[in-house]
């Protein structure tokens, strides 16, 4: 991870392994969320393709040698169907939208590039997906799916959401992961408990 990019360079999570924050059922999760990375079962081989170009775009990691793997936790919670528990009127059920919603970029960018979204250089793929999160579309393929509504509550919210429950992007920020069985005491703004990462200043990097 480069110094410039987070406020905490030489902080890694994963030295709490063997600390009082962490207990045994901690260190199980933590250690599925690392080794046990699930194999495609729901979507389509170009329906992943499709998504790893998308989300390579939404969070980039371009510094990372192993970049944190997003695609796999989408398709295994489209594969268990583990929605939230409700969805918004103007939406299909979850597995219906990603799949319609998927087939519909891939539909624009055909009908916009004859290409597949892929194949797009990162600027025409930006502008095809801010086009889309403005529901400024063309292709049919997008039926009654609100393309706003698809980037938004479920293109972004799950990209962002896998990205940040990986220990890497945990160190990135400087969250000690999950709270059990130590906890947190200090939550007041701009408080610390002393376990907690220390922000580095950019002249002490």
């Amino acid at each position: 991870m480069s110094d410039f990019l987070t406020p905490y360079p030489r902080y890694d999570v994963l030295e709490k392994w063997d600390s009082p924050s962490w207990n045994d059922q901690t260190r199980e999760a933590v250690r599925q969320r690392l080794d046990e990375v699930p194999p495609r079962r729901f979507l389509s081989e170009e329906q992943w393709s499709l998504l790893e170009a998308v989300v390579a775009r939404l969070v980039p990691q371009p510094e990372r040698a192993e970049p944190v793997p997003i695609v796999p936790w989408i398709d295994d919670m489209l594969q268990q169907n583990h929605n939230p528990g409700y969805r918004y009127a103007d939406m299909p059920p979850m597995r219906e939208a990603w799949r319609q919603g998927l087939d519909a970029i891939a539909a624009e960018a055909r009908e916009r590039h004859a290409k597949a979204f892929e194949e797009l250089p990162a600027q025409e793929q930006d502008a095809l997906l801010t086009d889309v999160q403005h529901n400024r579309v063309e292709s049919r393929a997008w039926g009654d799916l609100p393309p706003g509504g698809f980037f938004v509550h479920h293109l972004l919210k799950q990209t962002v959401g896998v990205y940040y429950s990986h220990p890497d992007a945990w160190s990135e920020i400087g969250f000690g992961g999950p709270a059990s069985p130590r906890g947190y005491a200090r939550l007041g703004f701009d408080e610390r408990d002393p376990w907690e990462a220390k922000e580095i200043e950019p002249r002490d990097a």
